[in-house]
């Protein structure tokens, strides 16, 4: 009869519990690179897109573009009297005068609520039209064709939460070389989201594939939240798999090439040690953006705190400025051709620096 003395034992238990380890390392990183390959490949090719045609959005120079030169002779009405029509009591996140189809409104930001308001004669201006909408893009592309407009609550270009305040949006296309999309809110009357032929074509190859930004899954946010979760995660532990694989295989003594493989497996252990590092925050930082099962806490500046960070309880609301006079209005939509003339005025409040 043979007897095994206790290290022995732990001894060759240690080196199975090795054995069964190293075999799910290898099946891991084999199974979920297989099936998560195709979708860093996407990754990666997506990105370089997206480096030189950036999902659609408006700039501030698009968002001057598109607005109507200021008529500030024609304000009869202090912002302090627009809160007041608007049934504000306090001091919203943001008031901006702006130009509405010729006529001088106030825009109110207050949470998540829009509120346009006559800064002639301090009426609420009701929601958008397609036909106003229509005439809102026809003043800023007199030269063009426009039309005809489509309500719409998500597409492909309006499906970020972004939008929500301004929903439903009207669509209005604009029979240019350039393929023009406008989007009008509803809310405010204002253009919020521009594309052309150009983005939309190449952001196919861009944004959509690389944020998995498909309107059926982008326009539910939890929905889409738990996609990126799932399949940046799968990704992560396939990549942490294949770095620890490459290390292990590694070999350091002298006189010996590093990798034991041959042909297209040495160029893909190779490649993995210098990558895989990389591949691995970059795939880490993504599965973070989208705060995985709720790790870290939201926080969000409560709105009384930033009234009171801002001091708007102290502070008088007055109009900025009147210009002295006004000259001719030339060049694009929204510029004014002189300093005099502002395409717009805002007060608002700031976060605190972080």
């Amino acid at each position: 009869m043979k007897f095994i003395s206790p290290p022995a034992a732990g001894a060759g238990r240690l080196r199975s519990l090795k054995t069964t380890g190293l075999r799910w390392l290898y099946l891991t990183h084999r199974w979920v690179g297989i099936f998560t390959c195709l979708l860093c490949a996407v990754w990666f090719i997506s990105g370089l897109v997206m480096v030189y045609v950036p999902y659609p959005g408006l700039s501030d120079r698009d968002r001057m573009t598109y607005s109507e030169p200021l008529s500030l002779e024609r304000v009869a009405i202090t912002p302090g009297e627009a809160l007041a029509a608007a049934g504000l009591k306090a001091f919203p996140s943001q008031i901006k005068l702006a130009t509405l189809r010729g006529q001088p409104v106030y825009r109110i930001v207050d949470g998540k609520s829009r509120i346009t308001v006559s800064a002639v004669d301090g009426r609420p201006v009701p929601a958008t039209t397609p036909a106003q909408a229509e005439e809102t893009v026809r003043r800023l592309m007199p030269d063009h064709q426009v039309g005809p407009a489509r309500t719409l609550f998500h597409d492909q270009w309006t499906v970020a939460q972004g939008f929500d305040p301004h929903r439903p949006l009207l669509r209005v296309p604009v029979r240019d070389a350039a393929g023009l999309t406008l989007y009008v809110s509803s809310r405010t009357g204002e253009v919020v989201n521009d594309t052309t032929r150009w983005e939309r074509g190449w952001n196919w190859l861009g944004s959509i594939p690389h944020w998995i930004y498909l309107t059926v899954i982008r326009q539910d946010n939890e929905v889409w939240r738990q996609v990126i979760m799932w399949t940046s995660g799968p990704a992560l532990v396939g990549a942490v798999a294949g770095a620890w694989i490459g290390i292990l295989r590694m070999r350091l003594k002298s006189g010996q090439p590093v990798s034991p493989y041959l042909g297209w497996m040495q160029w893909h252990h190779l490649a993995g040690l210098i990558g895989g590092l990389f591949a691995i925050l970059w795939v880490f930082s993504g599965w973070l953006s989208v705060n995985p099962f709720h790790l870290f806490p939201r926080r969000e500046v409560p709105p009384a705190a930033m009234r009171v960070y801002a001091g708007h309880k102290a502070r008088p609301i007055r109009l900025a400025r009147r210009p002295r006079r006004r000259r001719a209005m030339r060049g694009k939509p929204g510029s004014s051709g002189s300093a005099d003339v502002p395409s717009s005025c805002s007060w608002g409040q700031t976060s605190p620096s972080r």
